[in-house]
C-alpha cells in the first residue's frame, strides 16, 4: 500500500521554477504596461513650433516631471527592472541545476540495450561487454584518464545492471513502477530549499506567511478599494465634487468659478503643514497690487474677486491667492511660491473639468460658459476679460496697450491682430520697451500656427429622409475649416465639400462624424495647446452645444471633439485648408414649429476663438412632409416610349443609368421656405442665421 511523503527541494532543483513562475506573473504585465505605446492625444499630437521660454521655466519643467512620477511610470519601472532581473537569476540557476543533477540510475541505460530487448538478447549483449569492458580486457588510457580503478567501477555497473535485468520481478518492476524495487510512495515536492525549513529557520517561514497574507495583502486590497472609491469619474476627490456642488449657483462669472475651484481637498495634499501658512500674506499682496489698465488689481481681481478671497481663510485662501498669481503671471519674488502657483493651476483644471460635469446637470448656460472660459484662462494664464493678445510669446501688458490704444473700449482677438497689415502690427507691436524684431518674428510665426476652427455652414438633417419630424433623431452638422490667424491666399470653400452625403447603413463612425482607432483611417489631431505656462501638455478639445436664449439654458448637451478627418496639414506643414465634418446627434422636439437656438463652439484651450450663432429647426408635422414627399416623387416616362426617348436625349443620360445618391445641405445664410417651394439642394428642412462675434 503506498503512502503519501511530502519532501522539499533538497537540491534547489525546482524552486527556481516556482520563483521564475510568481515573477512573471508580475514583471510581464507591468513592464507592458510600461511599455505599450500611450493613445492619449497629449503623448501622440505634434506641437507649435516657437522659441518662447517662459520666466521659470525650469519650475514648470519640474512639475511637468513630477507629475509623471505620480503617475507611478517610475515605480513600474523599477518594479520591470528589478522583476527582469529575478527572471535572469532564476533562468541562470536552472541552467545550472540542470548540469549539476545526477541522473536517475538506469539499468538499460548501463547496458546499452533497449527496453523492449529480451533476456536473451540481454545476456547475448552482456557476453560481448565481457568482451571488451571486463577488468581483464580492458587496458588503462591516461589520455582519456581511464585508470585501473574506474574500469573496475564501470565494470560493476554493468554487472549490477545485468543482474537486474536478468531477475524477472526487478525487470517487470522498471517496466511498470519505473523503479526497480516496484511502487513507491507518492512523493509531493515543495519548491522551497530545504534549508529554509531547517535549523530552526521554520518560525521564520511562519512570520512571513503571516505577513504577507495577514498584513501586506489586506493593505494593498483595501488601498486599492479605497483608491477607487475616493475619486469620482472625473479623477476628482469626492470630497473636492461635493465642495463644486453646494458652492454651484445658476449665475457664475469667470471669477465666480475660480473662486470655487479653491475649494477642492486636492490643494491640501500639496500644502501640507507649513506650507499653508507660508508666503500666503505676500502672495494676496502682490496680487492686489493696482494694476496698470482698468480699475482691476494686477493679477485681475475686480471688487467682487476681492470680496471673495477677503471672506475666505486658511489653506484655501492661499490656493486661490496661488491662482490668481499664476493667472496674472506675477512674479513672487520666492522660488517655494511660484513652484506651488505652477502646481496649483493643474490642479485647479481637474476640478474645472468636474465642475462642467455638474453645471451640465443643472442645464444653465450662464455657469457651463463660464467654466469654459476659466479653462482657456488656466491653460493660458491669462485673468479673466483679459487680452486674448496676452495668449502670445513674449506679449505683456504693456505691448498689449500699445497694440489695442488707449481709447479701445474692447480687446483685439489674436484673429483681429494677424488680419492688421504687417507694416502696421510691427509698428505697434515693437520699439522700445515693447518687444524686439526677434521677438516680433516668433510671436507672429506661433500666431499663424494656432488651430482657430471657422465655420462655414452648419444645417440639420434626418440620415435618409428629407425633412425633419416630431421625435425624430436629428444631426446637427457642422461644415468648419481650420484656419490659422493671418493666413493668406485661403482658397474658396467647395460646394460639394459642403454637402453631406448619407453614411452606408450600419457605419457608425461615418453617421456621426467620428473616427475611432479600429477603423482603417486614423483619425487627425491638431497640435498640442500652445500654453508655455502651463505645468502639462494639454490637447485642445471643441465643444458643441445649443442653448436656448430666452430660457438661459442648454437644450442640446455639448458634444466634445478632440481630432478630425481630414489632414490639417500638407508634407511641408502648411495649411491644407480642409472642411472637417462635425456632427452631433439629438432627438427632435416632439412638436412641429420653428426652433431658434444659440450654438456655442467653445474651444478649451484658446481664448477668444470660440464661435456663436444663431441656428433654427424646422420640424414638419409628419403628415404634411408625407404630403410633400408624394408631391416631389412624379411618374416618369417609359424608356421605351417616345416621351421616354426624348426626356433621355433633352437630358443626355444614358438608359439605364443609375441616378446619384441624394445630397443633404442647406446654407446657413439663406433659410429654407417651410410654406412654400424647398430649395432643390437641401434635403432637409431648416433654416440657419448666422451672427458671429
Amino acid at each position: 500500500m503506498s503512502s503519501t511523503d511530502y519532501n522539499y527541494d533538497r537540491d534547489a532543483q525546482f524552486f527556481p521554477y516556482f520563483i521564475l513562475t510568481i515573477t512573471s506573473l508580475v514583471t510581464v504585465p507591468v513592464t507592458y504596461s510600461l511599455l505599450k505605446p500611450s493613445k492619449e492625444l497629449e503623448n501622440t499630437a505634434t506641437r507649435i513650433q516657437s522659441e518662447f521660454t517662459p520666466e521659470h521655466a525650469d519650475l514648470i519643467e519640474g512639475q511637468k516631471k513630477k507629475q509623471k512620477r505620480r503617475e507611478r511610470r517610475l515605480k513600474r519601472f523599477i518594479v520591470s527592472l528589478v522583476g527582469w532581473l529575478v527572471i535572469a537569476w532564476m533562468i541562470y540557476l536552472m541552467v545550472v541545476t540542470a548540469r549539476t543533477t545526477p541522473k536517475i540510475w538506469d539499468p538499460y541505460d548501463v547496458l546499452g540495450v533497449a527496453r523492449s530487448a529480451t533476456e536473451k538478447q540481454i545476456k547475448s549483449h552482456y557476453r560481448r561487454l565481457s568482451l571488451t569492458e571486463h577488468p581483464d580486457k580492458a587496458r588503462e588510457d591516461a589520455s582519456r584518464n581511464i585508470t585501473k580503478e574506474s574500469i573496475n567501477d564501470h565494470w560493476v555497473e554493468i554487472t549490477k545492471a545485468f543482474k537486474s535485468l536478468t531477475d524477472e520481478e526487478i525487470r517487470n518492476n522498471y517496466l511498470q513502477f519505473g523503479h526497480p524495487d516496484g511502487k513507491q510512495s507518492l512523493s509531493i515536492g515543495i519548491a522551497l530549499p530545504k534549508w529554509i525549513v531547517t535549523e530552526g529557520h521554520g518560525k521564520y517561514v511562519l512570520l512571513v506567511y503571516a505577513l504577507l497574507l495577514g498584513a501586506l495583502l489586506p493593505y494593498f486590497v483595501g488601498k486599492w478599494w479605497y483608491g477607487t472609491q475616493r475619486v469620482t469619474r472625473d479623477r476628482v476627490l469626492v470630497a473636492s465634487a461635493g465642495h463644486l456642488f453646494r458652492e454651484y449657483k445658476p449665475e457664475m462669472g469667470d471669477g465666480a468659478v475660480i473662486g470655487v475651484l479653491s475649494s477642492g481637498e486636492e490643494f491640501n495634499e500639496i500644502l501640507k503643514g507649513n506650507k499653508a501658512d507660508h508666503g500666503a500674506s505676500k502672495v494676496e499682496q502682490k496680487i492686489l497690487e493696482e494694476g496698470e489698465i482698468s480699475l482691476k488689481s494686477k493679477a485681475g481681481l475686480d471688487e467682487k474677486d476681492r470680496r471673495t478671497l477677503q471672506n475666505l481663510d486658511g489653506t484655501r485662501r492661499k490656493v486661490l491667492s496661488l491662482l490668481w498669481a499664476y493667472l496674472g503671471r506675477i512674479e513672487l519674488d520666492d522660488e517655494t511660491l511660484n513652484d506651488e502657483k505652477f502646481e496649483v493651476a493643474p490642479i485647479a483644471l481637474q476640478l474645472n473639468e468636474s465642475f462642467i460635469a455638474i453645471s451640465l446637470a443643472y442645464g444653465m448656460t450662464s455657469p457651463v460658459l463660464s467654466a469654459y472660459h476659466v479653462s482657456q484662462n488656466l491653460i493660458q494664464a491669462v485673468p479673466p476679460s483679459a487680452s486674448p493678445l496676452l495668449q502670445l510669446p513674449y506679449f505683456t501688458t504693456k505691448v498689449v496697450q500699445a497694440v489695442e490704444g488707449d481709447a479701445s473700449r474692447r480687446h483685439m482677438s489674436i484673429q483681429d491682430f494677424m488680419h492688421l497689415s504687417a507694416d502696421l502690427r510691427k509698428k505697434q507691436a515693437t520699439g522700445p520697451g515693447l518687444l524686439t524684431g526677434d521677438q516680433y518674428k516668433d510671436a507672429i510665426a506661433t500666431a499663424s500656427q494656432l488651430p482657430f476652427l471657422h465655420v462655414e455652414k452648419t444645417f440639420f438633417k434626418v440620415v435618409g429622409e428629407r425633412y425633419v419630424t416630431p421625435s425624430s433623431l436629428v444631426q446637427f452638422v457642422i461644415k468648419a475649416r481650420i484656419i490659422p490667424p493671418g493666413s493668406v491666399n485661403v482658397p474658396p470653400v467647395k460646394e460639394s465639400d459642403l454637402e453631406d452625403i448619407d453614411a452606408p447603413e450600419g457605419d457608425v463612425a461615418a453617421i456621426t462624424g467620428r473616427k475611432d482607432d479600429k477603423s482603417s483611417e486614423k483619425p487627425i489631431q491638431p497640435p498640442l495647446a500652445h500654453a508655455p505656462y502651463f505645468a502639462r501638455n494639454r490637447s485642445p478639445r471643441w465643444h458643441v452645444f445649443l442653448a436656448d436664449s430666452k430660457q438661459g439654458k442648454i437644450a442640446v448637451p455639448p458634444f466634445t471633439f478632440s481630432t478630425f478627418d481630414k489632414p490639417l496639414q500638407d508634407e511641408s506643414g502648411k495649411p491644407t485648408f480642409n472642411v472637417q465634418t462635425l456632427k452631433m446627434q439629438f432627438g427632435a422636439p416632439p412638436q412641429a414649429g420653428r426652433y431658434t437656438f444659440v450654438m456655442h463652439l467653445v474651444c478649451d484651450s484658446y481664448v477668444g476663438m470660440d464661435t456663436k450663432m444663431e441656428v433654427t429647426l424646422v420640424v414638419e408635422e409628419a403628415s404634411k412632409a408625407e404630403e410633400m414627399g408624394e408631391d416631389d416623387e412624379i411618374s416618369e416616362p417609359d424608356e421605351d416610349t417616345v416621351a421616354g426617348q426624348l426626356r433621355t436625349l433633352k437630358s443626355g443620360s444614358l438608359p439605364g443609368a443609375t441616378k446619384p445618391k441624394k445630397r443633404y445641405a442647406d446654407d446657413s445664410s439663406d433659410g429654407s421656405d417651410t410654406e412654400g417651394d424647398v430649395d432643390t439642394e437641401s434635403e432637409t428642412d431648416t433654416d440657419t442665421d448666422t451672427d458671429d462675434e
